[in-house]
């Protein structure tokens, strides 16, 4: 972020920082050099299709405590149906639970694959977020840098005048 060409040196411009040399870069120069934030979220989602939003759905909802009651409720209600019902109003024998497995199975075998393709959406989001973050660092950087070659530059200034009225420093 170095210095840029100056005017000679004591004339007056319209940048009040410009009459000396090594002046850093003004904040209305860094700003006109700098990208607007985006919102990554906002971009990742607007490129989803309706699968995509819809796997996403699944792996949000599958992933909670509420999905996991429901299937424990489910279950004991379906054990708990077969053994203790009446005989003649059992439907999956005890002991074998055929049209359990059977039904359990199903449920697995459709929610993995949309679960693994809404973790590959979701891990897509966040490497865009990841990046985003590295492009706000850097801006960031860039900023702080431009802070200290002001101070920097102040100090100079600060040391330059100093020694133009004779005055004495304390050792730093």
């Amino acid at each position: 972020m170095g210095g840029r060409p100056l005017a000679a040196e004591g004339t007056m411009t319209s940048d009040k920082t410009t009459d000396l040399p090594g002046a850093p870069l003004t904040l209305v120069e860094l700003k006109r050099g700098r990208r607007p934030l985006r919102n990554t979220h906002q971009q990742v989602l607007h490129n989803l299709t309706r699968l995509d939003r819809f796997a996403v759905w699944i792996t949000e909802k599958v992933g909670t405590i509420g999905f996991f009651l429901t299937i424990f409720v489910w279950t004991l209600v379906w054990l708990a149906w077969n053994f203790l019902a009446p005989t003649r109003l059992k439907f999956d024998p005890p002991m074998g639970f055929i049209f359990w497995l059977f039904i359990s199975n199903v449920i697995q075998i459709l929610l993995m694959p949309l679960i693994m393709v809404g973790q590959n959406l979701q891990g897509a989001q966040s490497e865009a977020r990841a990046e985003h973050d590295l492009e706000v660092n850097v801006k960031a950087e860039k900023e702080i840098e431009l802070v200290l070659e002001h101070l920097e530059y102040q100090n100079a200034v600060l040391v330059r005048l100093v020694q133009k009225i004779g005055a004495d420093l304390p050792a730093a």
